[in-house]
């Protein structure tokens, strides 16, 4: 069981700051008087000692207190460009930020969880033991600052007020951090002091670029101390090593929802859309898909935006599942973003009126940003994240250079998008119905199929199989990604899974509330459904007729086939929402192309789950008792059919 505040607080340690009075006495020499005022306005004594701890750890030349104003605003903003993390586009608001070429996604192999003695960690992530972490920090970080300007921001991971928010700082020497979480957060200056009140807690994250230079990346740590719940970065610039409000916070989150949430609360890997269904009824759903893998497509393909990344979930009074957004921004991949399959985000990015941080794009002579599968014509030089760069230029091994990076993304808020919605704000959350589960499965899964159950559901998350995409360093091939969340979750696979179990099958939850749980792939290709080739067997805007199906079986509106695996639609039922929410043609042969079973695949990926989770801790029977029970009824299939099983055998069967 994790232990809150156990073992030396690093930065406590490290800052030597014990009490107020001496937090105080460090703000009045090391504060200048505008920003002294600032921070006279807090008085809760653990922020204060923290911020304190932290000034005297980093040993910035200036600290600025960001309030939120809009003259904070513009000076994060002035600083940026200043330091030249970022420099101005021509269209109004836009700026682009390179991180440095050997670091274009998170550094898994240099990230790493601190840990008490006998605490347990996940088999799937990298720990370090508190001593070793208190001698690195104290090498790396102690005055890492120097010379340079530390901001500290006050802001909230969800709206203020909601049952599942939290309060965190950020305190980074980088005006890209400052300015990206501006953006893509809610600064609560105002409320910190009273949410750490009503909520009992709050987040703090400390991050410093060092020298940003590429032979400093091989020291680059990123460190979570789940004990005290502050992160420690250092020697890095791209913003999921370094914007620790996102996944490192996330990670605390997680642990919050496992340990302290009775059974019901979660925090996910989630987008979080509304759906247009009959008569005026929007139904809200949330989904999980690994990094790179389709979550902001598929939020945005809904009617009401929220969120493309982040969930924090709670059973309410009433017996709802509510959903909230910790985020109140994108910070999203731009591959194969394009007018087609991403209009109302191509939108912003293309037309003046938003504010737009782009990164690691390519950059043409007249300053327009470029990036692969955008659908447009593509410049034949300009700069990009490795550099200038020209058609045809190739790296050392002589592999053609992207025009950009495939983790290159865009910064930008939610409510600049058309479809936004105002319920992003509400404290109360949505009250969501639906849950999907996805990943980059090129040959297994049908496009869209609902669990039987919620112990079915749930084994859907844990069984993610997914192709490894650009947001990790050095990441490649097919993986397992339980969930979509396994690189965020701290603790024991089997304590998550646990709580999973209790909030999907919770008796809180009210009769005629209890959400469906839904595969959801749109990743199969032609070439594993009797094709050639690895071109999509489908497109991007078929999701909305995928999330259409899902909005209306989640009502009792659409009958479905039952198999081994859960429900698939029927025929008819597609070929309709085609015609009117994509106004496109669904051809029966397409159909069964997609919805037939490849028997053998999904065995195997079966035995490989068992196989796995058979040598973790504590997984919960469930999880075997479900896949020994589709493993007993696919093979039972396969003896009456042959390995693939056609929608018009299912429902003879």
């Amino acid at each position: 069981m994790l232990k809150k505040n156990e073992g030396t607080d690093i930065v406590k340690e490290l800052g030597g700051i014990q009490n107020v009075e001496q937090a105080q006495a460090l703000f009045e020499k090391r504060l200048d008087d505008e920003h002294l005022s600032r921070i006279r306005m807090l008085t809760h004594p653990e922020i204060l000692i923290k911020i304190a701890n932290a000034i005297a750890m980093c040993d910035p030349a200036r600290v600025y207190i960001n309030t939120g104003s809009e003259t904070d605003r513009q000076f994060i903003c002035q600083l940026a460009l200043n330091k030249g993390e970022e420099a101005v586009l021509p269209m109004d608001g836009h700026t682009i930020h390179y991180d440095l070429k050997e670091e274009q996604g998170r550094i898994i192999d240099r990230t790493y969880y601190i840990a008490n003695p006998e605490e347990k960690i996940s088999s799937l992530a990298n720990k370090i033991l508190r001593d070793d972490a208190l001698i690195e920090v104290k090498e790396k970080m102690v005055g890492i600052m120097s010379g340079a300007t530390m901001v500290v921001g006050f802001y909230s991971r969800g709206p203020v007020g909601a049952a599942a928010a939290n309060p965190a700082l950020e305190i980074t020497s980088s005006a890209y951090v400052s300015h990206s979480a501006e953006i893509l957060y809610r600064n609560a200056f105002a409320d910190f002091e009273k949410e750490v009140a009503r909520l009992g807690h709050f987040y703090t994250n400390i991050h410093s670029e060092g020298l940003n230079r590429a032979e400093d990346l091989p020291n680059a740590r990123v460190f979570m101390d789940r004990s005290h719940r502050t992160t420690y970065s250092f020697n890095c610039t791209y913003a999921g090593n370094t914007l620790l409000l996102k996944k490192g916070n996330h990670r605390f989150s997680v642990d919050k929802a496992v340990y302290e949430g009775d059974g019901k609360e979660l925090a996910e890997h989630m987008f979080i859309t509304g759906i247009d269904g009959p008569g005026g009824r929007v139904t809200w759903v949330a989904g999980a898909a690994p990094s790179g893998c389709g979550k902001t497509t598929t939020a945005m393909a809904g009617n009401h935006f929220v969120g493309d990344d982040l969930a924090q979930m709670w059973i309410d009074d009433n017996g709802s599942v509510r959903s909230i957004n910790p985020e109140c921004g994108i910070f999203g991949i731009v591959e194969d973003v394009n007018l087609e399959g991403d209009p109302m985000l191509m939108d912003r990015l293309r037309n003046p009126g938003s504010e737009v941080i782009w990164s690691n794009v390519l950059i043409d002579e007249n300053g327009i940003p470029h990036w692969t599968g955008n659908g447009e014509a593509q410049p034949i030089r300009g700069r990009n994240f490795q550099g200038p760069w020209k058609n045809g230029l190739t790296d050392a091994g002589g592999k053609a250079v992207p025009i950009s990076h495939p983790n290159a993304r865009c910064t930008i808020a939610s409510s600049a998008l058309a479809n936004f919605s105002e319920m992003s704000e509400a404290p109360e959350g949505v009250e969501t119905r639906v849950i999907t589960y996805s990943g980059r499965d090129s040959d297994t899964m049908p496009p869209v199929w609902v669990a039987k159950n919620s112990d079915h559901g749930v084994v859907i998350g844990a069984c993610i199989v997914s192709a490894a995409t650009a947001t990790e360093v050095g990441a490649s091939g097919v993986k397992r990604a339980p969930w979509a969340n396994a690189p965020f979750i701290p603790g024991a696979l089997g304590d998550y899974m646990k709580a999973q179990f209790d909030f999907f099958g919770s008796s809180a939850i009210a009769d005629g509330k209890r959400p469906i749980l839904a595969g959801l792939n749109y990743f199969l290709t032609h070439g594993a459904r009797g094709g050639s080739g690895k071109q999509l067997l489908g497109e991007k805007k078929d999701v909305k007729a995928w999330l259409g199906w899902l909005e209306r079986r989640a009502h009792g509106d659409m009958e479905a086939i039952e198999t081994p695996i859960g429900f698939i639609p029927l025929y008819e039922d597609l070929k309709s929402l085609f015609e009117t929410l994509i106004d496109k043609p669904y051809p029966k042969d397409l159909y069964d192309r997609q919805f037939s079973l490849y028997v053998d695949n999904i065995l195997s990926r079966i035995d490989l789950q068992i196989a796995a989770y058979g040598k973790e801790e504590s997984i919960p029977q469930q999880l075997f008792e479900v896949l020994r029970e589709q493993r007993e009824g696919l093979v039972a299939l396969k003896e009456k059919f042959g390995p693939i099983v056609t929608p018009a055998q299912l429902m003879g069967a």
